[in-house]
């Protein structure tokens, strides 16, 4: 949709919605004093230390420092960028969201209707292969196929499962009858022009599979072959609603039976998908026809914190494997597991269920070889580690991905193994290895001043810019940060906020982080204190700004400029300093 959000609509959404309802019902929250409690959705933990807060409208991890407002969740938990956030924030609260003029409205208007159009032909031409399934002349033949693989109509149906007719021309000549009709359907790449100007539908004579981006809209396909000649299966070219890299077939799906798995299966086909949820496994996905992406892992490690990779045995899907794991070595942070499962030749997931049942698929699951295993067991397929050079080798070849693992305990257990493979001790090797980034501690220490105290106070308790009056004179302060602070009073003064609504209004300035920390700070204050404390801090900067204008008067006093209104100015602080001495 075309057009910012507006800033106004996103602080009344804020404001009606609530964290606490939000955040339980993804992640279920148990009363904890004035706070609810659960283990952190972000990290894996056995005792609680996500805590959410319905004052602020806020939420903190004291293990690992994830925090923020109700979008801010949705974005992390949920895998969304920050205008999809909103979106499924304003749908669960029942409004629509609405967009601000732009600067170039017909463009952005003719943007906007391109996507709908995009969307709505997507999503027909869903519909028209569901329907030549079912009423087709090769139907029957269709048909009985997926019955043959095993799929019942409830499976079909649930996956909108389809079929595109042998003819050359039958999508073409039901949506393409004028040539504006034809452009739209080359650029979604569901048909295709030869040399001689000739359209033809892109996908003849297959199973076609619809594939859902995370909202539930077709944005591309994939078909597979029945019989005859011909790749197995036929993707979707990429397009400008259709991103291999991005998407995953059968997540959707997956999200819409069980939100949070106790672990994702990645396999290859579109076809074990199905299978799988068809004997009752729902948590199995499939990269589209490309090595699985960091954007994909990232995906899912939101989704569960663990991931197994089950693939053919043969060398494709072995490479597939190893381009897994080099994508996952960044990401896999401590809490999280990987693991892959090789399945015998001739094998799939598909044919497995079918044969053996979903109990002897899941348990073949729990035996998948770890990553850590699995991480040597490739690197030493073509290495004799018995000679030094074989070992030199090995070395080489490992010492750069172990650099990239993030956790610190998987890096350990890399290390450690290294080194017996080396015959080395573990802390020989370490020389030759750089020494990991430490993330800074969410409870690192701030050196915290007055001016930053007051900060942090007025942004974890906004009513307290009505006890003290906006003082702009302090903005003459010659203290770092003293505008920030003036401005924050002026916004919590206007109206009344939550620590949510203050925090978001600074989202896209360069204060936000630093915003975020102070309001996350532990000020070991009572409540009852809090205002005091408040109060006793501006009386403090007041008692500065004044301190400042009187040696400002003095020098000017010393060189002979002072008129007469500035030296009754300069008494008067004089006398008051004096007393406040």
């Amino acid at each position: 949709m075309a057009g910012l959000i507006p800033k106004s609509f996103i602080h009344d959404l804020l404001e009606r919605a609530d964290i606490v309802e939000i955040v339980d019902s993804r992640v279920p929250l148990k009363k904890a004093g004035r706070n609810h409690q659960a283990c952190c959705p972000f990290h894996n933990e056995k005792t609680p230390s996500f805590t959410v807060s319905q004052d602020k409208q806020f939420y903190h991890c004291f293990g690992c420092g994830a925090h923020g407002n109700a979008i801010d969740f949705l974005m992390e938990f949920d895998g969304l960028n920050f205008p999809d956030a909103v979106e499924e924030l304003a749908g669960i609260m029942g409004v629509e969201v609405p967009r601000e003029q732009p600067e170039n409205p017909q463009l952005a208007q003719k943007k906007q209707q391109q996507v709908q159009d995009d969307s709505e032909l997507m999503s027909k031409t869903a519909r028209f292969f569901q329907h030549q399934l079912k009423h087709h002349e090769n139907s029957k033949r269709v048909i009985d196929y997926l019955k043959g693989r095993g799929l019942s109509g409830e499976t079909v149906k649930r996956f909108q499962i389809g079929y595109a007719p042998d003819a050359w021309d039958s999508l073409l000549s039901t949506f393409g009858s004028s040539a504006p009709q034809r452009q739209q359907l080359l650029e979604l790449k569901l048909i295709n022009r030869n040399e001689k100007g000739r359209h033809y539908d892109f996908f003849r004579d297959r199973v076609m599979f619809p594939i859902h981006d995370r909202r539930g809209r077709v944005v591309g396909f994939g078909g597979r072959i029945i019989d005859g000649d011909g790749p197995k299966y036929l993707n979707s070219p990429e397009t400008r609603l259709f991103h291999k890299g991005s998407e995953l077939y059968g997540y959707w799906h997956m999200q819409q039976a069980v939100r949070k798995p106790e672990q994702v299966c990645i396999v290859e086909g579109y076809m074990d998908v199905v299978a799988l949820s068809e004997a009752g496994i729902h948590y199995a996905v499939a990269s589209l026809g490309t090595a699985t992406t960091s954007e994909q892992l990232q995906r899912l490690f939101r989704t569960s914190g663990r991931i197994v990779c089950c693939y053919d045995g043969d060398r494709a899907g072995r490479d597939a494997a190893w381009r897994a794991l080099e994508n996952a070595l960044p990401l896999l942070r401590d809490g999280l597991d990987m693991a892959f499962l090789f399945l015998p030749e001739g094998e799939d997931p598909d044919s497995v269920v079918r044969e053996h049942g979903a109990e002897a698929f899941e348990r073949e699951l729990k035996k998948a070889t770890p990553f850590t295993e699995y991480f040597f067991e490739h690197l030493q397929a073509d290495i004799d580690v018995s000679s030094d050079a074989g070992r030199s080798q090995l070395l080489n070849i490992a010492k750069p991905l172990i650099e990239k693992v993030a956790s610190e305990y998987y890096r350990d257990t890399l290390m450690q193994r290294l080194a017996e493979k080396l015959r080395r001790e573990t802390s020989q090797l370490e020389r030759q290895f750089e020494k990991p980034q430490r993330q800074s501690q969410p409870k690192e220490s701030v050196k915290m001043t007055p001016l930053r105290k007051a900060i942090a106070l007025l942004l974890q308790y906004p009513q307290l810019a009505q006890s003290v009056p906006v003082r702009e004179e302090l903005l003459e302060l010659q203290v770092s940060g003293i505008d920030l602070l003036i401005a924050l009073h002026k916004q919590c003064a206007e109206r009344q906020m939550t620590t949510a609504q203050v925090l978001e209004g600074w989202r896209d300035t360069e204060f936000y982080q630093p915003l975020q920390k102070l309001a996350l700070w532990q000020h070991q204050l009572d409540e009852d204190n809090v205002e005091q404390e408040f109060n006793d801090i501006f009386i403090y900067l007041i008692d500065q700004y004044f301190e400042q204008r009187a040696n400002a008067l003095l020098k000017k006093e010393q060189e002979g400029a002072l008129t007469r209104v500035e030296r009754q100015e300069y008494q008067t602080l004089i006398q008051y300093l004096s007393k406040a001495r």
